[in-house]
């Protein structure tokens, strides 16, 4: 950032502006970096450091302001006169849910049991015995979590928040016999809740399934959200592309030559597709039917994606004719071969049946010879 707005990597028309910011990133960066400053801020905002004015309370732009201002950055837990804070909120949970493609195209409403952190009914999230005074933790004021710095670059720090070690994140700290006898002094308890999330209709991998308010308490916060993100399992028939599907289409050698009208296909809610297909219109291998409407559901609306089928010949076994008299028969229905290659030399060779074509790929060629890698 402050390499961003450095006065010397501007054009010359934007380097006033660009020293007024720069200097304000580098009295941010001070501040952030030095706790007895940072404390300072937090009680006097930025007149602690206007000499003209003593250091006194009353400051004009707090550090959020200033990098709000210029970068849209907000910095959560940073005080100082004037800042402006909304509730403290505890952080969110996440999760993944794994969910088959039947539950994804039908819907499904899931109910469970939750474990999670609440706050204790008996000290009402104080820690202590009833009419113990209570005590903030020195190290954390009383916040259970303590902010750390991490440069992270030249210039550039994270601000990360971490449990405090003294109080075990509780914010308060007690003598063994002050504290609550349900939770110990934690300020909270464990408790199970039922709850419900409910997966719509054409949901999909990567979708977010929030439970507002369902993670765990921390006193003296807004409980923050249970969130799932969708895992969709693998199917054995199916393939999900979008909104439409595609599986493979088994049929005869027969029913690509002759037709066929059968169910050839069950979709994810039970439902049986059923295909007609003429005499006259030959199928070939890998050839694709598309199905109008019989993909997956999409979320808004009624209409559904299309469903696309890679037909598949299943040729007979070897040895599935067996009198000379079936072969010329068969020869005879079929169309005949192409005509003659004609030419002055031919050679008589034997082949390897059941050949792997992706050795090919495993060969390296030299000058001199192909060389297995």
């Amino acid at each position: 950032m402050a390499r961003m707005y450095h006065p010397d990597k501007v054009p010359e028309e934007k380097k006033a502006e660009s020293e007024v910011k720069f200097k304000a990133i580098g009295q941010a960066y001070e501040i952030l970096m030095d706790e007895q400053k940072r404390e300072l801020y937090d009680t006097h905002g930025m007149a602690a450091f206007d000499p003209s004015r003593g250091g006194g309370p009353g400051s004009e732009m707090d550090m959020n302001d200033i990098l709000a201002s210029m970068f849209g950055m907000h910095m959560p837990g940073m005080g100082g006169a004037g800042a402006r804070r909304g509730p403290r909120r505890s952080p969110d949970e996440e999760q993944p849910y794994k969910a088959s493609l039947e539950d994804l195209y039908k819907g499904k409403t899931v109910k469970f049991a939750a474990e999670k952190q609440v706050t204790c009914s008996q000290c009402k999230g104080t820690g202590a015995k009833d009419k113990v005074k209570p005590n903030k933790c020195e190290r954390c004021g009383g916040q259970g979590r303590r902010d750390v710095l991490q440069q992270i670059g030249p210039g550039l720090v994270h601000r990360a928040t971490i449990p405090c070690e003294h109080c075990q994140g509780s914010g308060m700290h007690y003598k063994e016999k002050d504290r609550c006898k349900k939770c110990k002094g934690k300020r909270t308890v464990k408790e199970h809740k039922a709850l419900e999330l409910y997966i719509p209709r054409g949901s999909m991998q990567g979708d977010r399934i929030v439970l507002e308010g369902e993670a765990d308490q921390i006193p003296d916060t807004t409980p923050g959200d249970l969130i799932f993100h969708i895992v969709e399992e693998p199917h054995d028939v199916f393939t999900r592309i979008g909104n439409d599907l595609s599986a493979d289409l088994s049929i005869t050698l027969a029913e690509a030559l002759c037709g066929f009208s059968r169910v050839v296909i069950k979709h994810l809610d039970g439902r049986g597709i059923h295909i007609e297909h003429p005499r006259g219109k030959v199928l070939r291998p890998n050839e694709v039917l598309k199905i109008h409407g019989e993909g997956m559901p999409k979320k808004r609306g009624e209409t559904k994606g299309d469903l696309y089928l890679v037909i598949k010949i299943e040729f007979p076994e070897d040895g599935w004719l067996n009198s000379d008299s079936d072969h010329e028969a068969l020869q005879k229905l079929l169309p005949p071969p192409a005509a003659a290659i004609t030419v002055e030399e031919v050679d008589e060779v034997e082949y390897e049946a059941d050949a792997d074509i992706e050795q090919v790929s495993r060969l390296c060629y030299s000058p001199r010879t192909f060389e297995t890698c």
